[in-house]
């Protein structure tokens, strides 16, 4: 999971070696110009550049793993969900090439158009050129998650199911210190746990920070390397996490009202959305990203990752806390 917003690794994390010119030239069949490592992510490089041909210059991005922890079948996965949710009608950027590193870029990676438009949530919810965008963006998000959740599973291969619960039980077990919160939440999530109504292709990251928003609304969908089978209240709980509101009010990404969007999924959709799934997997949702925000701190103090931002995100774990107590309790 990539951290929220004005995600500036340290030097060290920016250390890395340059893709291989040659072969990107060759996978996108153009001249590489202006290749530069963009600020942000922390499980996933960018890099921009420009693809030059006959034809002129196309402005590119290059998501490539980091040499540490290659995974070529998340990355083969995350461009066949994109192709995949081009397909139904889902703002994405176009994919242009995909490998597993071999040829010379260096690790496992994919390169796609670079869709112009503001991402930083804080922009998103202030800048005054998206006023007319933010009346509109809950609706829209409706309706394109219930475009995601219509695509059907054999387009991705190897999706995984998972039980989310059971993974972050065990996670939080991993730090081998006590949370009293977090780990009341895992009971509680237990308890109140119901089996879904149905399950489908899920993003699993859809949240305010992988938007892409213009003047006239939504223009594309980041960052699926987290896409996988679920129950599809899931993608609409953690569009609805605190975290992502970025002190704003809204109840969606800080910019909507849960009406909105929960109207325009059934519209599109054509069923009915479960209010008490939904808060079911907000609540798993802020849990996830309190533990999270517990590993990224442990990347940076076992000195796998010295970085200030990670120990910064570590000291968010405690609003994820009071989050839970008050989402919990708020009956």
């Amino acid at each position: 999971m990539s951290s929220p917003e004005n995600r500036q690794p340290g030097a060290q994390a920016l250390a890395t070696a340059r893709p291989g010119a040659e072969a990107l030239a060759a996978a996108v069949e153009g001249r590489v110009e202006g290749l530069r490592r963009l600020s942000g992510g922390a499980s996933r490089e960018t890099w921009a550049f420009e693809a030059v041909t006959s034809e002129g210059a196309s402005p590119l991005i290059l998501r490539r793993d980091p040499p540490s922890m290659p995974r070529p079948e998340r990355m083969a996965r995350e461009a066949a969900a994109l192709r995949a949710a081009a397909a139904h009608a889902v703002p994405v950027p176009r994919v242009l090439a995909q490998g597993d590193g071999a040829d010379g870029v260096g690790t496992p990676y994919l390169v796609m158009e670079r869709v112009e438009g503001q991402v930083l949530p804080r922009r998103v919810l202030r800048d005054p050129a998206l006023a007319r965008a933010r009346e509109t963006l809950a609706a829209e998000c409706g309706a394109v998650l219930a475009r995601i959740h219509a695509i059907p599973a054999e387009a991705i291969p190897s999706l995984p199911a998972h039980d989310p619960l059971a993974e972050l039980e065990r996670d939080l077990a991993r730090f081998g210190e006590p949370h009293p919160v977090l780990e009341w939440a895992v009971r509680w999530l237990g308890a109140e746990r119901r089996p879904p109504a149905r399950t489908t292709v899920t993003h699993g990251d859809f949240r305010n920070g992988n938007l892409i928003v213009g003047p006239e609304g939504l223009r594309a969908v980041l960052d699926w390397e987290a896409v996988h089978v679920s129950d599809p209240m899931e993608d609409l709980g953690w569009l609805c996490v605190k975290a992502w509101r970025y002190g704003s009010p809204g109840p969606v990404g800080g910019f909507g009202a849960t009406g909105d969007l929960f109207a325009a999924y059934e519209r599109t959709a054509g069923v009915t959305v479960d209010a008490e799934a939904v808060r079911w997997w907000q609540v798993l949702g802020t849990l996830r990203w309190g533990i999270n925000c517990i590993e990224l701190a442990f990347r940076h103090l076992t000195g796998g990752v010295r970085s200030l931002e990670l120990a910064a995100i570590g000291r968010r774990a405690s609003e994820n806390e009071l989050d839970l107590i008050e989402l919990i309790l708020d009956r």
